[in-house]
């Protein structure tokens, strides 16, 4: 049995169509076959929301009197891109601002669409035609000629998690992660979420209708990075007709901000193949948690995992037992899911065939960069000393080896440092006990793999002059110093 999108947009007018959303449809498959399902439903609804960090909108502001060609501008002190046009400008979603703390571009979208006025700010380096140099207003939704919500990359089809090797707790677009592997995190919705349910591009292309935060958008071809199984779509939709309670802004401790988005694609079921598709199971799905405890751009990989034992909240590090935390809202995939649903059945959304096909396969290749010299080429051995050791014994060290640093090991783990102006500060001081009374405890490190430039940015930022190499464990490997920064920049 064959279906087409046109005969399914027929039922939909007549008030006959059979929809269902992904979750209802695995029970479907699995109670009437593939075979019977393709018969009996028509439509299955998709949704996912989460952090989708490549988004953001264009907007056109109108021109003002006199006119102004607008060189740089602000919404909410948060600047856009200005390089499209006169009063042309492209606001993203990280795009952090300039004066308030944990606010950014999504923040301001997110305001746009509640109805609220903004900030803008402007400035030109007028022209005959574009005098104005300078423009201070408030605008609203209702004030801009156009406001178009354009994502270059959303709803991944399934996402890496996340983890954490070392001791300290690391900041990220993964949320935060706890050290020693305490707790993991992910993204996306699993079985429900869109791309999962049409893993051949079939119904999902370039032309296809989708529900993107309230409204009607539409596929405007592959995201970028899209690098199936790991698919992601590039849509547009009109602000103006965006409903906040489908979109979030949000700010990630020590990343930035984002903004969570709301999509919902329908997935018509034109054949058993396409009901075999949208019974994927969580089980199914795999993805890879990754270590962001090494600071590199292949992390390792600690282990395969499928979306079902990620969403029982725990998985098996180890030997362990680790907790899970989701980045995104099954709630608010399911809400999405079930409105598409109902806007399908009231016949106020039909679905359109796709114009040109997205790609089935496609690679996302890392940056071609020059020769990146890392820590471990230019780190030397470091001599270590346990904290018991006293201050004079630590200076005859120094002056025999000719060093400036020692870092303090206890037990083979790092946990302190001292430097020959420690020791000349103690001398001073006629303090004559051990060097725990003077080492420094919170210690700057870097790992052998870490590109020199930030090894040397660590430096510059904490006014130090040398860095402890460490491993995982935090074992010491060596040291790098500032000195062998400048040799290195000399040869």
């Amino acid at each position: 049995m064959v279906k087409t999108v046109e005969e399914i947009n027929q039922k939909i007018k007549e008030g006959n169509v059979r929809v269902v959303t992904a979750a209802e449809m695995k029970e479907i498959v699995a109670e009437l076959g593939a075979e019977d399902a393709a018969k009996e439903v028509d439509v299955v609804t998709t949704g996912t929301f989460g952090a989708m960090c490549s988004s953001g909108a264009f907007f056109n502001f109108g021109h003002a009197d006199p006119p102004i060609k607008m060189q740089r501008v602000w919404l909410n002190d948060v600047e856009a891109y200005t390089g499209v046009a006169a009063v042309d400008a492209y606001l993203g979603a990280t795009q952090l601002s300039e004066t308030k703390e944990m606010y950014g571009g999504g923040h301001v979208i997110e305001e746009l669409v509640e109805g609220k006025e903004v900030e803008l700010k402007a400035t030109g380096y007028g022209t005959d035609c574009y005098p104005r140099k300078e423009l201070y207003t408030e605008i609203s939704l209702e004030d801009v000629n156009q406001a178009v919500m354009v994502n270059p990359r959303n709803a991944y089809q399934r996402y890496n998690a996340a983890t954490n090797s070392s001791n300290r707790i690391l900041r990220t677009y993964m949320g935060t992660l706890l050290p020693n592997f305490g707790n993991v995190t992910f993204a996306g919705t699993g079985e429900i979420s869109p791309l999962n349910n049409d893993p051949e591009y079939r119904t999902i292309g370039v032309g296809t209708r989708i529900f993107l935060c309230g409204a009607k958008g539409y596929i405007i071809g592959e995201g970028t990075q899209h690098a199936p199984p790991y698919g992601t779509l590039m849509v547009k939709g009109n602000l103006k007709e965006m409903k906040a309670e489908y979109m979030k802004a949000a700010y990630f401790p020590g990343y930035g901000a984002t903004l969570f988005v709301g999509i919902g694609i329908p997935i018509p079921i034109l054949d058993a193949e396409m009901a075999r598709f949208t019974a994927v199971r969580n089980g199914e799905i795999e993805t890879k948690i990754l270590d962001f405890g090494v600071p590199r751009r292949d992390r390792p990989v600690v282990r395969k995992v499928t979306y079902e034992e990620l969403i029982s909240g725990k998985v098996e590090i180890n030997g362990e037992e680790v907790r899970v935390s989701p980045l995104s809202s099954f709630y608010m995939a399911e809400k999405i899911m079930k409105e598409l649903k109902r806007q399908i059945e009231k016949g106020e959304f039909f679905l359109t065939s796709p114009v040109d096909r997205i790609p089935k396969e496609g690679a996302s290749k890392p940056m071609r960069q020059k020769e990146v010299k890392i820590v471990k080429s230019v780190m030397v051995k470091a001599h270590t000393i346990p904290p018991h050791t006293s201050i004079e014994e630590a200076a005859r060290l120094m002056i025999e080896k000719g060093l400036n640093h020692l870092p303090v090991v206890e037990e083979g783990r790092l946990v302190g440092i001292i430097t020959s102006w420690d020791i000349a500060k103690a001398v001073a001081k006629d303090k004559t006990g051990s060097v725990a009374e003077i080492m420094t405890r919170r210690v700057v490190v870097t790992h052998p793999d870490e590109p020199v430039d930030i090894a040397a940015r660590k430096m510059e930022q904490n006014d130090i002059s040398a860095l402890p190499v460490v491993d995982s464990k935090r074992r010491v490997l060596g040291i790098v110093t500032s000195e062998d920064l400048s040799k290195l920049i000399a040869r």
